[in-house]
């Protein structure tokens, strides 16, 4: 099966992963059909603040408004196999966990959780609250993948991006994706 992915970008903060995924995902155009983004108005302007600029609008992926149930992955139908959730606010967490499908991004989170398909959540709030947790327990019983925005650091990252990819390389990884990156035991990869 060809991937089609969901990338949503929430109004958490960390708009620096949504970007490096989005830079990321342009490199490997090979390794899908399609890329369908939801990116709340919040989200549009914590990326304006964090990153000082409006580039989510350059880049060659199809955009869908936050309510339109038209889009193709709002039904399992459309066969998106695979939706990351980047950076994902708790709030938007707890309406996944709950079913409670309000919005093209929690719909396409309740399609993909039932067809048995590839969610994964880059939470970034930080500490949890038992309810945080308890709705990260959820999400995993139903089969998605609760990925912190926690980076790693055993590859002696230099710059806040290489630090930022540490934890995006390992999204795409749990994607599927094939990427140049580094591996424990390999070294590092430039």
């Amino acid at each position: 099966m060809s991937n089609k992915i969901v990338v949503a970008i929430t109004g958490a903060s960390g708009a620096i992963y949504a970007k490096l995924l989005l830079d990321k995902l342009v490199t490997l155009q090979d390794q899908f059909t399609e890329v369908g983004i939801v990116m709340s108005r919040n989200a549009q302007e914590i990326w304006a603040s964090e990153l000082g600029n409006q580039d989510y609008l350059n880049y060659p992926f199809r955009y869908f408004e936050k309510h339109d149930f038209s889009a193709p992955f709002a039904s399992g139908s459309a066969k998106y196999n695979i939706m990351i959730v980047v950076p994902c606010s708790m709030g938007t967490l707890g309406r996944i966990a709950q079913g409670i499908s309000d919005d093209l991004v929690t719909r396409a989170a309740d399609v993909i959780l039932k067809e048995r398909r590839k969610l994964i959540l880059v939470a970034r709030d930080t500490p949890y609250s038992l309810i945080h947790i308890k709705n990260m327990e959820l999400i995993t019983l139903a089969g998605g993948i609760i990925c912190p925005a926690t980076p790693s650091f055993y590859s002696h990252p230099r710059t806040i991006e290489d630090v930022a990819c540490t934890v995006v390389d390992r999204v795409l990884d749990l994607a599927g994706l094939d990427l140049n990156t580094f591996r424990w035991g390999r070294g590092n990869v430039e």
